[in-house]
């Protein structure tokens, strides 16, 4: 799968406070968005959880009154999605956590850390019928 994100402008971002009330805005977004692009609705709902997950893993990083911010790349039956805000401390990321471990779990190619003054974790789903994948590819 192509890197979606290597620099290129994301298909769409959202900017919100980082605050855990606004994760719903980020989930809900994310669905409407995979639903336009013929993800089922397993698949939405697996990434709506993986949504969930990466906001619990940044927020609490986030330095108080800075902004969340939600990319998201669209191809080939799948979206990539890069939550990130500033972190001045560059804390690390605890693999251990239980919202780690769900993530890794729903999503391909989960990364996360911080650099530079920001945390950032970024994954991709696919939905095996947007993707036009078929039982024997699964």
């Amino acid at each position: 799968m192509a890197d979606h994100t290597g620099g290129a402008r994301a298909d769409v971002e959202l900017r919100l406070p980082a605050e855990g009330a606004y994760a719903t805005i980020v989930r809900t977004t994310a669905a409407g968005l995979a639903a336009r692009l013929d993800f089922t609705i397993d698949d939405i709902e697996d990434l709506r959880i993986a949504i969930g997950e990466a906001s619990a893993l940044v927020i609490p990083e986030a330095d108080p009154g800075t902004d969340l911010v939600a990319c998201f790349w669209f191809g080939g039956g799948s979206m990539t999605v890069e939550l990130e805000t500033e972190a001045v401390d560059d804390p690390p990321l605890d693999t251990e956590s239980f919202a780690w471990q769900v993530l890794d779990t729903m999503a391909q190619d989960a990364s996360a850390g911080s650099e530079g003054g920001r945390f950032r974790v970024r994954f991709t789903v696919t939905s095996a019928t947007a993707a036009g994948m078929t039982g024997a590819e699964l």
